[in-house]
């Protein structure tokens, strides 16, 4: 019986032996494409790490500037006044400041034409 049972798959092995190759090729080939670290996955990964870096490079550009903002409020005289008289609306001694409201400041593109 155990003869019978083994010489019947000797046989189906013969005769689909090929078959069977090419179908664990298959299955192979699918599990690399779309298999979960198959080459869909790290395309995926790859353009998620050059979101990143492109994130990184952004935000370090701008702590830079960041710094050299706090660096010229710290030494830069003039950028200090300008602040103060801008934002503060402080003024020198002698000065008047005159504010003018919002809903009668002419337009920008009004004052900039000639």
């Amino acid at each position: 019986m155990k003869a019978d049972f083994a010489e019947s798959i000797s046989e189906f092995l013969k005769e689909h032996s090929r078959a069977i190759l090419g179908l664990f090729v298959l299955i192979l080939v699918v599990h690399d494409v779309f298999g979960a670290h198959g080459f869909i996955a790290m395309r995926r990964t790859q353009t998620e790490i050059d979101r990143v870096k492109k994130d990184i490079d952004r935000l370090n550009s701008e702590n830079h500037e960041l710094g050299q903002q706090v660096k010229a409020l710290k030494s830069d005289p003039h950028l200090i006044e300008k602040i103060a008289r801008e934002e503060l609306q402080h003024a020198k001694p002698g000065e008047v400041i005159i504010r003018i409201p919002q809903s009668q400041q002419p337009a920008a593109e009004s004052a900039a034409k000639p």
